[in-house]
């Protein structure tokens, strides 16, 4: 298959791709999408191939106004209009009780839905132009990083799917927060750039599920994309070191060898002896958010590296987001200092 590289104003190419059942990478203030016209069946299955991408685990519906909703869910909820007053558009995804337009290929087989109003203008003006809702989860190979930039989306999908949009780096750099309201008290399934202090302000009450930063049992069903074991890693075995600036810098010092890499802080580079990867400043949580894909993919491109020792970042605010994607991609192997 041959890929097309589209810019920005090729928004009605890319939509004309989608009404015909085609796949298309589009960017969203998160991370590059990979969209599918969410109401055909042939069309989502795909995506699921296309990604490598198992088939439990359900997609996310990008809308490109607010009352395309009504057609996709049984019941816009008081408490979801008013999430979607505070953070719509934007990078939170709502998951609510689908209607039966919705093909079970897109819900993992749940009788839920997750909708999101993206905020990037190109995203939404290429689902408007497509007279339709978009499937569209991170476009990348499953269980790798996602990606932030086209090159990204390049690597891992050219000649998989038929268009790629090309409008740059995604802003916020990590996927949208997702929030089931399918629940007594709404429950966050999976953390971004809303944090839960910015829903308890809407919300009131919030439960944080245990799979945020715990793998999921055995056999346990996935209810919300990202939350399967491994997730987000480069090839590289990724290994998060918990501990103060000094113990991490000593404890990558003292294992040094040619296939010992760090992922780590602007500030900790000069002091460890192994090649090291930024993945942001230190005080910098938004930044670190932005640019933790790209790093996880630098990773992969040093030679004969074996293993990364990442810094554990911070686990409020955003940074929540940034560690629940760092313990995923190393698998869930912490070492504590």
């Amino acid at each position: 298959m041959k890929t097309q590289i589209l810019l920005p104003e090729d928004t009605k190419v890319a939509a004309d791709i989608l009404k015909s059942g085609g796949l298309v990478a589009i960017p969203t203030e998160t991370v590059y999408g990979l969209a599918a016209n969410a109401l055909d069946k042939k069309a989502v299955e795909s995506i699921f191939k296309a990604k490598g991408r198992p088939c439990d685990n359900p997609l996310i519906v990008h809308i490109s106004q607010i009352d395309e909703i009504y057609n996709i869910v049984k019941e816009f909820s008081p408490i979801a209009k008013k999430l979607a007053a505070a953070f719509w558009p934007g990078p939170l995804t709502m998951i609510l009780k689908k209607s039966d337009i919705i093909p079970q290929e897109v819900s993992g087989g749940l009788d839920s839905v997750a909708v999101r109003l993206p905020q990037h203008p190109i995203a939404r003006r290429i689902i408007k132009e497509s007279g339709c809702p978009l499937a569209a989860p991170s476009a990348n190979l499953s269980g790798s990083p996602s990606p932030t930039k086209v090159e990204h989306v390049i690597s891992d999908l050219y000649g998989k799917i038929d268009a790629i949009v090309d409008a740059g780096t995604c802003g916020v750099g990590l996927e949208s927060t997702v929030v089931s309201l399918c629940t007594d008290v709404p429950r966050l399934l999976r953390p971004g750039a809303v944090t839960p202090e910015q829903l308890r302000e809407v919300l009131g009450k919030l439960d944080v599920d245990v799979s945020l930063v715990n793998p999921l049992k055995k056999n346990e069903k996935p209810l919300s994309p990202g939350m399967k074991y491994k997730h987000y890693a480069p090839k590289v075995r990724v290994v998060i070191i918990k501990g103060k600036k000094e113990q991490y810098i000593n404890y990558i010092n003292k294992i040094a060898d040619k296939h010992v890499a760090a992922l780590c802080y602007d500030e900790d580079i000069d002091y460890l002896h192994v090649p090291s990867v930024s993945y942001g400043k230190e005080d910098d949580l938004n930044l670190q958010a932005e640019m933790l894909f790209d790093s996880l993919r630098k990773v992969d491109k040093l030679k004969d590296i074996d293993v990364v020792y990442a810094r554990c970042p911070r686990m409020d605010g955003i940074g929540l987001a940034v560690y629940n994607r760092l313990i995923r991609a190393a698998g869930f192997n912490v070492v504590e200092l």
